[in-house]
């Protein structure tokens, strides 16, 4: 049975019944409100516990979070890994503030979360944007290939680091490992957005992980498909590229003094669960997802995504765990398709104009997920629409013109300007929709009629706005000029 330093030593503290005269100020659960008493239990609640001496120190690590975080690093194959308590958002930042230096150019494509931007802003680097393509047939944009990158990268040597978010919300891999020699061919890192593969490298169906292919830091949401806690996440770094003392100061930055014990030793969990059956755990994902994708492909013309994208526009593997769904064939839009699905006590991982993403985990492998792929089919087809058609429109592809680096126009002055009258102006915030919470616009750039358009018909269809201060659009901030 593998190790849990951590968890190991949380037990002890609760099990030596020490009375506690410091935080948390519920002590133990003792003061807590009677609802969360009963919704967490006593013995979670006896668990969140603070920074004694023999619960180690996150910030500076010399026993069982060190342990712990070393184990980590031997299991995905890197010299240092990071528990992060704080998302994947909170790594991001401390992987870019620990990789460069203010004033960096670094290649971002254009489908990078809306964390990045938060990195981008924190370090003051100066992104140079790459749009990944698009597929017609699945409205799906894909990944930046390897010469799209050695372009780039031809045209501008200042250019210090490529960011790369791998695999996508749909679970569309890039070919990393070549993406990874075409930078370090031009002195510059390769750093991963693999919010989306904690999973990887655990199976020979899934895409290899971000660290087997060379990356030299890669962020990983070991919440997402894996056994850990919400809002936990590891950052696994490379030192042959990287300063060890800056990544370290780096993430001390980002990382708060009162760390969570319940969130990392979730975290020491998820990593012993996979260092004793990560490859059980990969092979039932992807059986229990391939159940779903067979109940769904009994639905007539309904396009159910599995390996049709590999070898287009970049994509060289497809984690099979994530089951997608092309609505308009059924009269749908996404959301409404959604909808339907939560009336009948299903809630989807990700729904947009056009798709629904089903996320499926080793912990979905129950005789009972059987039914339930059962119940999708029955609710889509009931709610089928066969007499209308829904015309695809285009997505809002463009690169907009940047007029201000994000940290310049992040500090600049701003004010509100009705939306309809933005054309011409510079964002003062971002645009996106969530999920899966791409930026359509940033701090710094140029407000088209495009963009304007493309977001009132998302809102038409019933997608929720994510990122500026009006979440309906009245309104948005631009740049005083």
């Amino acid at each position: 049975m593998a190790k849990k330093p951590l968890l190991a030593a949380m037990k002890k503290y609760r099990l030596d019944h020490v009375y506690p005269l410091h935080t948390p100020g519920h002590k133990g659960g003792r003061g807590a409100d009677p609802d969360l008493r009963s919704l967490m239990g006593t013995k979670a609640l006896e668990a969140d516990v603070s920074l004694m001496e023999e619960l180690d120190d996150i910030h500076h690590p010399e026993g069982c979070i060190l342990d712990a975080e070393r184990m980590a690093a031997a299991l995905y194959g890197s010299d240092r890994c990071f528990l992060g308590v704080n998302g994947t958002t909170g790594l991001i930042h401390g992987m870019l503030l620990g990789s460069l230096l203010p004033g960096d150019k670094i290649l971002v494509p254009r489908n990078s979360h809306r964390s990045v931007l938060g990195g981008l802003i924190l370090a003051g680097l100066r992104p140079v944007y790459l749009m990944p393509d698009w597929d017609p047939e699945w409205r799906l944009l894909l990944q930046v290939t390897p010469e799209q990158v050695a372009t780039a990268l031809d045209a501008d040597p200042d250019i210090r680091a490529v960011f790369l978010t791998t695999p996508n919300y749909f679970g569309l891999a890039a070919d990393t490992e070549a993406i990874a020699r075409v930078a370090h061919q031009h002195g510059a890192l390769l750093l991963v957005d693999e919010a989306h593969g904690p999973h990887l490298g655990f199976s020979d169906r899934l895409p290899e992980s971000a660290m087997e292919c060379g990356a030299d830091a890669a962020a990983q949401s070991t919440h997402k498909i894996t056994g850990a806690m919400t809002q936990c996440s590891l950052l696994q770094v490379s030192y042959r590229r990287i300063r060890p003392e800056s990544m370290e100061k780096a993430m001390s930055l980002v990382t708060t003094t009162s760390p969570n014990y319940l969130l990392m030793g979730s975290l020491d969990a998820a990593r012993a669960q996979l260092a004793e059956r990560g490859h059980e755990m990969a092979e039932e994902s992807l059986h229990a997802a391939q159940i779903l994708r067979n109940e769904l492909k009994k639905i007539p013309q309904l396009p159910v995504l599995s390996d049709q994208l590999i070898g287009k526009g970049g994509v060289k593997a497809v984690d099979g765990g994530k089951v997608t769904i092309l609505t308009g064939p059924l009269g749908l839009t996404g959301p409404e398709a959604a909808d339907a699905l939560r009336a009948e006590g299903i809630a989807v991982e990700l729904v947009d104009e056009d798709h629904v993403l089903f996320l499926v985990t080793y912990a979905d492998d129950r005789e009972a997920f059987v039914r339930v792929a059962e119940r999708i089919r029955q609710v889509l087809e009931r709610n089928r629409r066969p007499e209308r058609v829904l015309v695809p429109s285009e997505p809002y592809r463009t690169l907009p013109r940047q007029r201000m680096a994000p940290r310049e126009a992040f500090f600049a002055p701003h004010h509100p300007v009705p939306f309809e009258e933005a054309e011409g102006r510079v964002c003062g915030e971002s645009i996106s929709f969530y999920p899966p919470g791409i930026p359509l616009i940033m701090p710094g750039e140029e407000i088209d009629g495009a963009l304007l358009h493309f977001c009132r018909r998302m809102q038409e269809r019933g997608l929720k706005v994510s990122g500026p201060r009006d979440v309906s659009l009245q309104q948005i901030e631009v740049i005083e000029e």
